[in-house]
């Protein structure tokens, strides 16, 4: 005698079943592009080591300048990845610029900001910093782009990383697709949170650490930007050797 099979429910459509794992496969699409792009662009933003070069730059400002400045970066920051997320592949691929010529591009800027961060001398003093900066960028406000969000908080090694994350993410199936951009948007979030949280309260973060240990984590920092820099100028070197080898 045969065992009974469990019958169907026969309030639950033919493809449900189908759906449910469809869905399930999507939500961990979003979870995995969520802690991909996290990681990889949590080093590349550094909230607090970038937050001490935000604080040379402001200088001896109010805190509600810091709370004010922060605001609109991380703002700034969210919607210059975004943009770079949806239509950066698509600006390339207009340009006949491929990611690997990007990635030695961009990872020989990002190693030069570390040489440079590397060598500085001496910091100066807050007030001197400050009147350096007015006289160079102009206002605080006209800061906010450039330099405070690109190079400062997202730099040529971000835009490399989101380019790669934008195109591992698209696939032919549109909701995993959609699900897949969109947990690398919410990591873009929750990264520039980070920001507005840590330049916010750069100060209050400052006081708290001694001088010279401030100057020595900047250019442990700056070390760890420079070596930044060269993986990703190799990565990009490494994908145009193997592209002429293999035409």
């Amino acid at each position: 005698m045969r065992f009974l099979e469990p019958a169907a429910n026969p309030g639950r459509p033919a493809g449900a079943d189908g759906m449910l794992l469809r869905s399930m496969g999507s939500v961990t699409n979003l979870a995995k592009f969520f802690g991909l792009a996290f990681s990889a662009l949590l080093p590349l933003i550094n909230p607090l080591g970038s937050a001490l070069m935000f604080l040379g730059i402001v200088g001896n400002a109010p805190g509600e300048v810091y709370l004010r400045l922060a605001r609109k970066i991380a703002l700034s920051t969210t919607i210059f990845l975004a943009v770079v997320e949806l239509v950066g592949t698509a600006l390339l691929a207009f340009f006949g610029i491929s990611l690997p010529v990007v990635q030695v591009a961009g990872g020989l800027v990002l190693a030069t900001m570390g040489w440079s961060l590397l060598n500085q001398q001496e910091a100066q003093t807050s007030r001197d910093k400050t009147a350096a900066a007015q006289s160079v960028y102009g206002s605080l406000d006209q800061q906010v782009f450039y330099p405070l969000t690109f190079p400062v908080t997202a730099g040529p090694g971000c835009i490399v990383i989101t380019l790669t994350l934008s195109a591992h993410a698209s696939t032919h199936d549109v909701f995993a697709n959609v699900m897949s951009h969109l947990g690398i948007f919410l990591a873009i979030v929750a990264l520039s949170f980070t920001v507005f949280l840590c330049y916010g309260y750069a100060p209050k973060i400052a006081s708290r650490v001694p001088a010279q240990t401030a100057h020595g984590i900047l250019r442990v920092i700056a070390f760890v930007l420079l070596c930044i820099g060269v993986q990703i100028t190799w990565n990009g070197v490494e994908a145009l050797i193997k592209t002429a080898m293999h035409p």
